[in-house]
């Protein structure tokens, strides 16, 4: 291999930068073919190709200041994800399971951990230092003693563990699921927990505990606490509203994640834990379906995770299995302790709570994974040196058979964690839909157009439609223009309109369908494109108006709503979706018997769970008991207030109830329709004085039949 390289210029391993990434991408690129073809998870064969491309297997690759720059990147990108992912609400459902499987799965693998340790370190030979080694902090220990730290070490390397099988369950849509919610956050309870005995010993081992050490820890966590918590949301909510583009929204995330990580550091803890609570800091400013959101998952998922289990692998030499028995007893030891512990955590918390034994499975499988805090955890090991009291000798609280066994537990409970979570996940994806899902499934036949006139209101409709659009439609997203004798709407000008919006949907990976025509008459182009296109749904901008003549509305919104029967939403955005904290609905008397009824609240909800605001209703009293009736059956998922309204004519008391991030949703009604009320008439007068800086959607549900029926032929 060696010569074949030598002819070409090229020795081994790799050092060329260029060539390096190159063969990294490569890696990526064609590790699904290969998964597809061995039947493995995509996860367990770019760690297989780490171990035979790293200076363990061919030497073609060596772990060097790239890998470990990009697997610092890659382990911590997964628990921001993790993070980000998490929804709340789910989360404060399940608190006391969650709670309890952190406790749980912390708990076991330590008292099994420094029992099994303790019995079997005494066994192993320790590495011993020379002494002309450099040590500057090396504090004196027994024998006993030094067995108790290393026990308790090794015992919060199985504590811990890393959610490394998590994109397999974003793949198979399963991250809504309970089991999901628990298993996070008895993740972040247990490794926060075994990273703080980390801490702990390694002070213990420096000789470094006394009351200023625990008051300091302390403090520094409070601080740290504080600062992502109550700092890091409103720094974000400032950017977001301020700031639009996208690419330098992305950055500015990455930025708080990575300062959120060495904060953590600085406070003691690893920066996992601090990506971690950033992520859940900053979910509700990020929609679960927008641009910034696609991109955070695409970057992480394409180049630093795949980057941090390859370099992962590289770290594995399985030569150290069969170099003698004491690794070989080692690896087979911790293998057994990790995996089972965190079985029976997962079990017990599957049987406490009443979970489906699919459930139970899937939070083992993503539990078990050890990687980047057992890393962390045999690195400060194996480098801290200690004196024996016995006879003045320099050792190492882990040995070379620990740090083998380590990375051969790596690979093994990685396996395990791939290969269950993997098959938990589809199991729970091809069950029984829930109602939820029943819906999503009702609204793939969907069809939402957005009509384009003006370019500043561009971004938000687009933001808006992809909100409304259910994620599994494999409809496209409709973008009309359309073109008139004006000299500023004409085809030039809508071309760029629709450029620019299918530019927003493709970051979200959806699909628009551009339609420009020309008509003398705007609101009949786009009557006739609905009519063409079997269109369910109408995203469309409050008019600009031009003179002081112009209605509210304008000329063509008011035409579209005579001659349409479908739902139609006039939009006005002062603040980016993402940035909305509650959403305020006020809905008319007997709403409840339009038709529309099920369809506009659904979107309602929608925009709620997406973009992680509450809501309150304002209704007369038998309204809002049918809105509640179906809030219980479809599982609204998120906070909810309601309130009785029963005079429309006191509408303006909403104004108390607003806040600057506040969305207003103003369920109205066209003519004739059963909801519809006088008091409607002085609904511009009203929105135009009192709601000027206020965002807001007046919605106008789907009707039964369309008067364009009759008027078009």
């Amino acid at each position: 291999m060696d010569t074949i390289f030598s002819h070409i210029g090229m020795s081994l391993p790799v050092t060329n930068p260029v060539l390096i990434f190159s063969l990294v991408l490569f890696v990526i690129l064609f590790a699904p073919f290969v998964s597809e073809k061995l039947k493995l998870p995509n996860i367990i064969v770019m760690i297989l190709a780490g171990i035979i491309l790293g200076e363990h297997g061919i030497g073609v690759l060596t772990r060097d200041s790239s890998f470990e720059l990009y697997g610092t990147v890659g382990m911590v990108y997964i628990m921001f994800l993790a993070g980000i992912e998490m929804d709340i609400t789910d989360f404060k459902k399940n608190r006391k399971a969650g709670v309890f499987f952190g406790g749980i799965t912390f708990i076991l693998p330590m008292v099994i951990g420094t029992l099994s340790s303790y019995f079997l370190l005494q066994y192993i030979p320790h590495h011993v230092v020379p002494y002309d080694s450099t040590v500057t902090e090396a504090s004196e220990m027994t024998s006993q003693y030094y067995l108790l730290v290393a026990s308790l070490l090794l015992a919060s390397m199985y504590a811990s563990h890393t959610l490394i099988s998590y994109p397999i369950v974003s793949k198979y849509g399963v991250n809504k699921n309970r089991s999901i919610s628990i298993t996070i956050g008895g993740t972040m309870i247990a490794t926060t927990l075994s990273l703080l005995v980390l801490a702990v010993i390694v002070g213990m081992a420096k000789g470094q505990i006394n009351s200023f050490f625990w008051v300091r820890m302390a403090i520094a966590i409070c601080i740290f606490l504080f600062i992502i918590i109550f700092v890091f949301p409103r720094l974000a909510s400032l950017f977001f509203k301020r700031v639009n583009d996208s690419v330098g929204q992305y950055i500015f995330v990455l930025a708080l994640v990575f300062l959120g990580g060495y904060i953590a550091q600085l406070a003691g803890l690893e920066a996992i834990i601090g990506a971690f609570l950033v992520g859940i800091a900053i979910s509700s400013l990020i929609p679960r379906i927008s641009p910034l959101m696609n991109r955070l998952e695409f970057v992480g998922n394409a180049i630093f995770i795949p980057f941090f289990l390859i370099g992962v692998g590289m770290l594995i030499d399985l030569r150290a299995v069969f170099a003698g028995p004491n690794t070989l007893i080692v690896a087979v030891v911790m293998c057994i302790v990790s995996n089972l512990s965190k079985y029976l955590a997962a079990m017990i918390t599957q049987r406490t709570f009443n979970l489906k034994k699919v459930e139970g499975n899937l939070i083992f499988g993503l539990s078990t994974a050890q990687a980047a805090a057992t890393l962390a955890a045999v690195k400060i090991g194996y480098d801290t040196v200690i004196k024996f009291a016995d006879d003045g000798s320099l050792i190492r609280i882990f040995s070379n058979d620990i740090l083998n066994g380590t990375v051969i537990m790596i690979l093994v409970t990685c396996v395990i964690s791939s290969t269950v979570t993997e098959r938990m996940s589809k199991k729970i994806s091809t069950e029984s839909e829930t109602i939820d899902e029943k819906i999503v499934k009702a609204q793939q036949a969907d069809r939402i157009l957005v009509p384009l006139y003006h370019p500043d209101n561009l971004v938000r409709l687009m933001e808006l439609a992809v909100i409304l659009k259910a994620k599994k439609s494999k409809e496209p997203l409709y973008a009309l223009h359309v073109a008139d004798d004006s000299p500023n709407n004409g085809m030039d000008h809508g071309r760029k309109l629709l450029e620019r919006a299918a530019r927003i949907a493709s970051a979200t990976d959806n699909s628009v369908k551009m339609i420009s025509r020309y008509d003398t008459n705007v609101a009949m182009g786009m009557i006739h494109t609905i009519k063409e296109n079997n269109i369910t749904d109408i995203v469309l901008g409050l008019h600009h108006k031009n003179t002081f003549t112009d209605s509210f509305f304008g000329e063509k919104t008011e035409k579209l709503l005579q001659l349409t029967n479908q739902m139609v939403m006039v939009v006005k955005a002062v603040q980016p979706l993402s940035t909305i904290r509650r959403v305020v609905v006020a809905v008319p008397p007997k709403a409840q018997f339009e038709i529309g009824f099920v369809k506009w609240y659904d979107r309602v909800k929608n925009i709620c769970k997406q973009i992680g605001a509450s809501a309150k209703f304002f209704a007369p009293a038998d309204t809002l008991e049918q809105i509640k009736e179906l809030a219980s059956r479809n599982k609204f998922g998120v906070p909810t207030q309601y309130e009785i309204l029963d005079d429309w004519d006191e509408f303006l008391i909403l104004t108390r109830e607003l806040e600057s991030d506040n969305l207003l949703v103003i369920v109205s009604s066209r003519k004739n329709n059963d909801s519809y009320l006088p008091a409607f008439e002085k609904l511009p007068q009203q929105l135009g004085r009192y709601f000027a800086d206020n965002s807001f959607i007046i919605l106008y549900p789907e009707q039964f039949s369309s008067p364009a029926d009759k008027e078009i032929s």
